[in-house]
């Protein structure tokens, strides 16, 4: 929890709160978005438009009492959730953010806001990527969703996840942490991309002792990808790439080919052999193709090579596969 002193100069209400309470409709598009973007870009929150020239960091009080419809940002947010709480809607999935937790927003999550109270403090954190690097150096080389959450982020990424929700509001070094970073930059403090350049780094490694504490949507954009990836395969079996695959979904055919690898157990040959041999199978059995041509027909141009991995996978040739109609 914040001080005192520092809870009452972010409860304050703003002149932008003061015209929507007075009956303004809506958010006021000029104050986060910027002139000459249109069409899908039109709803993107534009870091030069909340941050002072040259700065990497910012805060500023979430607006209240209005609907921020669906967008996203061109920056990191971190929304921390000082009092009460606030409802967001990240990427189709519910997110309550209460009293003391900590969301940490990548530049392509889709974000809706319903209208929070009075009493809903919350801080909002504008980050330029650039501002974590420093951060990264303190928390070292170690694999965690932290780290990669933040390295996508400097690549300006999506392949994990889109939101880390963390629920410390018992943890007080977090606490004290977030306290130290909001005072820092309100009050202007000398020296203070510095110091808040060290106080993330200690920060996210006390984030690293509580990853027991953190829900992300990661779980969920590993089943779209191993859905994409399972569908793919099913309509091109026959000769379908790894490397046109990774094109169609935009991402890096090495990373692709680990991120399968890890999520369904199998490489994307073994996944494609699979498929093809299963489909062999039911050729054999409902169909009068000659062995050649179910063997052509599911992607093996050599034959022997066909009955081979046949015989491995099935215990039989196909032809005897075909007699005995298992």
């Amino acid at each position: 929890m914040i001080s005192e002193e520092l809870y009452r100069e972010l409860k304050k209400i703003t002149k932008e709160e003061e015209r929507i309470l007075n009956g303004q409709t809506g958010i006021e598009r000029e104050l986060y978005m910027s002139d000459d973007t249109e069409g899908k870009d039109a709803n993107v929150i534009d870091a030069a438009k909340l941050l002072d020239e040259g700065k990497l960091i910012q805060v500023r009080p979430h607006t209240r009492f209005v609907h921020f419809p669906r967008h996203t940002h061109n920056y990191i947010e971190v929304i921390y959730m000082c009092a009460g709480q606030t409802h967001h809607v990240i990427d189709g999935e519910d997110v309550i953010l209460q009293e003391g937790e900590l969301l940490f927003l990548n530049q392509k999550a889709l974000q809706e806001i319903y209208p929070a109270s009075e009493e809903d403090i919350a801080v909002n954190f504008i980050i330029l990527p650039e501002f974590f690097d420093y951060s990264l150096k303190m928390i070292g080389e170690e694999k965690n969703l932290l780290r990669d959450f933040v390295v996508d982020c400097l690549r300006g990424e999506n392949k994990g996840a889109g939101y880390m929700h963390f629920k410390v509001a018992d943890v007080l070094p977090i606490q004290n942490l977030l306290e130290n970073l909001i005072w820092t930059i309100w009050n202007r403090q000398p020296n203070k991309r510095s110091i808040n350049q060290a106080t993330m780094g200690l920060l996210f490694l006390q984030l690293m002792n509580h990853m027991d504490r953190m829900e992300t949507n990661t779980e969920n954009r590993s089943r779209k990808l191993v859905i994409d990836v399972l569908g793919y395969i099913e309509e091109n079996y026959r000769d379908g790439e790894l490397t046109c695959l990774a094109g169609l979904l935009n991402y890096d055919v090495y990373w692709l080919s680990k991120e399968i690898k890890k999520l369904t157990g199998c490489n994307y040959t073994e996944l494609v052999q699979e498929k093809r041999l299963n489909q062999a199978a039911y050729l054999l059995e409902h169909t009068g193709m000659s062995v050649m041509d179910v063997g052509l027909s599911v992607g093996y141009d050599n034959l022997s090579y066909f009955h081979r991995i046949f015989q491995k996978k099935y215990g039989m040739t196909p032809r005897k596969y075909r007699v005995t109609g298992k």
